[in-house]
């Protein structure tokens, strides 16, 4: 995706013979089979209309910025009644206020752990409060104002909120002043209790402000952005300056830019990055030249509401403000080099580890674990979860309800999950063959170079079994069990021992883990969803349909008992009559 003042000579270029093309505009144009277009007033038109675009289809042949969907926000629900603040992962057309995006998940964490001691919002999940008769644990020890039992008014917790997004958008200094202002209003109407927790905001937001590094004497908003390259890959170092405060840093890594020049990925960098954040300053310092400097202002200034200025210092202060940001850049890419080089070889030296041990031919580079989930015997079901390079590869991970097997029955339930798994994959194989089935759309096929399987010998002797049934006894196959850790190899009496400072035992028990959580997280789920059916069929009026509707509607139980009958009511199936059955079945 793309813009042009003139898209006759922009699609040119991408044709003209004997053009020096990169290889991944080759990639592209191997693989383009049509061209679509839409034209717009103005070239601010254009600009904005792309940068949605690349947000919402994230084109392949686009800079990206590195996993930023991955990125952390901090969202505050300020379109609710009374708001939350938590932090998330998705950003939704809510209206709610969202900052971010963060690349330092344990600061971000941090942040979220002093909102919580200095401002005392709610924490729950429900969007809108249900009426309490008493208050949770958070309101007595003062980490929340008691919205849901009318102990605080609206615009009293509104107020609240207001401090947080201030707070959020690095304007301490004014925070401050309204805390400070809040105090001696308190004190006046000898209020000396609120006085007394604003007082301890106050000196908690000031604590804060005093560890931040004056920067700049200009008292101004500034961002200031430099990048550092790599191959094929560029970082991007933001300081967020506000009220001349050094108040944090970020790092953005770009990928797919070794054909571009400076100035195009400090273009891209600005359009992604300010497409998707809360708070624009008056003033982005840049360490690049760029192209059509108005049209990226006049875009900001209309984001912001108000004149933003975008700079390429040269000399003075802000040049050694930009200086400073570039060598954070480029310390940063060479801490990510290093870190994947070490991880790397940290995977390769855990997997030929593994190939000795076990007396494989090969690294494992492929591996499968299984495990087993259920409480005597009820709601059974098992997991298979895939690391490839010593990485999880979450979308490749399956889980099955376990349907032949009844009571609490282990090596059965491992038999069944293993002879469906490869008799899936043996069928997937055939259609492959016969072109009745894309690779795309096989999911059982890749096979594994090491499975484990969570438990002892009995476990893995049921697995063995169903393998060779299914024609697959030939992939290597041990069983991992709990406490000591042993490694169970078929038809070998005596266990494998690894040291438990071995990375590939460390590998192996990751594997495990996550086999176990993956095996758990559906179990759990099914008791609910069960649980849930057996309370809601005791009600009176609450047949198939109107179950279904509710558990459609509330994820838990605990969220059906705290809906109101009006909201009840207004699910579709329910009536008023049914919806205080409901709520006077889980009140008595």
């Amino acid at each position: 995706m793309g813009k042009a003042v003139s898209l006759k000579n922009r699609v040119r270029s991408y044709f003209q013979a004997g053009a020096k093309q990169a290889p991944k505009v080759k990639a592209m144009l191997g693989r383009a089979v049509d061209l679509d277009f839409i034209v717009t007033d103005s070239e601010m038109e254009a600009l904005i209309l792309e940068n949605n675009l690349i947000k919402e289809h994230r084109p392949k042949y686009n800079i990206l910025l590195k996993d930023d969907k991955t990125y952390p926000y901090i969202k505050v629900t300020v379109q609710e009644e009374f708001p939350r603040v938590y932090l998330t992962r998705r950003v939704l057309k809510d209206r709610a206020r969202y900052f971010g995006p963060f690349t330092n998940v344990g600061a971000v964490n941090e942040t979220m752990r002093l909102l919580k001691k200095i401002f005392p919002l709610r924490t729950c999940k429900q969007r809108k409060l249900s009426p309490r008769d008493r208050p949770c644990l958070n309101y007595h020890i003062k980490r929340c104002l008691g919205p849901c039992c009318n102990l605080v008014e609206r615009q009293t917790y509104r107020e609240t909120v207001n401090e947080v997004v201030l707070f959020l958008e690095g304007r301490q200094e004014d925070l401050m002043k309204r805390l400070r202002q809040r105090m001696e209003e308190a004190a006046e109407k000898l209020e000396f209790e609120k006085a007394a927790e604003l007082r301890d905001q106050l000196l908690a937001v000031e604590k804060i402000v005093e560890r931040q590094k004056v920067v700049s004497t200009d008292l101004v908003d500034q961002d200031v952005i430099a990048m550092a390259r790599g191959f094929d890959e560029s970082c991007l170092t933001v300081f967020f300056i506000r009220g001349g405060k050094l108040i944090g840093r970020e790092h953005y890594f770009l990928e797919g830019t070794d054909t571009l020049e400076r100035g195009e990925i400090m273009t891209t960098f600005i359009q992604q990055f300010y497409n998707q954040t809360e708070f624009i300053p008056a003033e982005v310092l840049i360490s690049e030249e760029i192209a059509k400097p108005e049209l990226l202002r006049s875009w900001l200034s209309e984001l912001r509401g108000s004149k933003v200025t975008i700079k390429a210092p040269k000399r003075g202060d802000k040049h050694k403000l930009v200086e400073m940001a570039a060598q954070n850049a480029l310390l940063s890419l060479e801490q990510a080099k290093l870190q994947r080089q070490a991880n790397r070889e940290a995977v390769d030296g855990a997997l030929a580890e593994l190939m000795a041990a076990l007396g494989l031919e090969n690294p494992p580079h492929r591996m499968e674990c299984y495990d087993i989930s259920n409480i005597q015997g009820t709601e059974t079901v098992s997991s298979m979860v895939v690391f490839e390079e010593g990485r999880p590869k979450k979308d490749q991970y399956r889980r099955f309800k376990i349907r032949w097997v009844e009571g609490p029955n282990d090596f059965a339930s491992m038999h069944e999950t293993l002879t469906r798994r490869f008799s899936r994959a043996k069928e997937e194989q055939d259609l492959l063959s016969r072109g009745e089935l894309t690779p795309k759309q096989a999911k059982f096929t890749r096979l594994p170079d090491l499975i484990i399987i969570d438990g002892g010998k009995g476990q893995l002797s049921a697995a063995r079994q169903a393998m060779l049934e299914q024609g697959f006894a030939h992939i290597a196959t041990f069983g991992l069990a709990k406490e000591e850790e042993l490694l169970f190899a078929p038809g070998r009496p005596d266990p494998i021992r690894l040291p438990r400072e071995s990375k590939g035992l460390q590998m192996l028990q990751r594997l495990r883990d996550e086999a176990h959580r993956f095996a758990v997280t559906y179990h759990r789920k099914l008791r609910t969803k069960r649980n849930l059916k057996s309370l809601l069929d005791e009600i009176d009026g609450i047949g198939a349909v109107r179950r279904r509707e509710l558990y459609k509607a509330y994820k838990n139980l605990e969220s059906i008992k705290q809906a109101s009958v009006e909201e009840l009511a207004k699910i579709p199936g329910m009536n008023t009559k049914a919806a205080e059955a409901v709520y006077n079945y889980f009140r008595e």
